[in-house]
């Protein structure tokens, strides 16, 4: 694998969906005309349950009035964001060899097994399954966009997160999934700052990042055209 340049990462905190992705559209934009380099988002959002382009409402089993539900154009069925779940979305270009969608999708779910395994708990995959599992119990799922070869959407790993909100849907359209998280894995209480360090040493290294370094929501719209129109995010339905 070549070596990549820089990594910016940007841990954002609690960011509303809606804002979220209007702040991918707008880097999305920036990154085609090498605006930025390659970025990474790490974020909670508020409880929000999303369904992929071609997802099946009917895996949506039960209705909360007070939680959103937003369309949007990464791939895979319906899943859940709220509090205690750590969120990535990469703005990545990719180039050459790294234009392969299924090659990308499998170094995520890798540094994602990385990343838990120096939180102590042993991951891996499922056959014909995207995501990462302990045993048959899913801890992170993975739904990415991909536009001109400009990556948009990312992954959910579960540290701390009220799994009950899983109970309303069937997680990525898979009858009888069992959902996990950190937390319940250990055995205690999980960290998210923890969590999100071991998730950017990992991602950087399966990713072959020579640097990483630290950005802000302020620094990303300073650098990017702020008439750019969030066009996912009038997809609340």
């Amino acid at each position: 694998m070549e070596t990549r340049g820089t990594l910016e990462i940007a841990r954002l905190g609690t960011v509303g969906y809606a804002d979220a992705l209007a702040l991918q559209d707008a880097l999305v934009a920036a990154r085609r005309h090498d605006l930025i380099g390659d970025t990474m988002l790490l974020l909670h959002h508020p409880h929000v349950f999303t369904l992929g382009r071609g997802a099946d409402e009917r895996y949506l089993l039960e209705a909360m009035p007070e939680v959103p539900v937003f369309r949007v154009s990464r791939g895979g069925q319906v899943t859940y964001h709220g509090p205690g779940q750590l969120v990535g979305y990469p703005i990545l270009k990719l180039e050459g060899r790294d234009r392969d969608v299924h090659l990308y999708l499998r170094r995520i779910e890798q540094a994602l097994i990385d990343a838990l395994a120096k939180l102590g708990i042993a991951a891996g995959r499922r056959a014909g399954l995207t995501g990462v599992w302990v045993g048959e119990r899913k801890i992170a799922s993975i739904g990415v966009g991909v536009r001109r070869w400009i990556t948009l959407h990312g992954f959910a790993l579960n540290v701390c997160t009220e799994l009950e909100y899983f109970d309303a849907m069937v997680p990525c359209g898979i009858a009888g999934c069992e959902m996990t998280s950190v937390g319940r894995e250990i055995g205690g209480r999980a960290n998210l700052g923890a969590s999100a360090e071991a998730v950017q040493e990992s991602f950087a290294a399966v990713f072959g990042y020579e640097r990483v370094v630290e950005a802000n929501a302020q620094s990303l719209w300073a650098r990017v055209d702020r008439t750019v129109v969030a066009c996912e995010a009038q997809g609340q339905i």
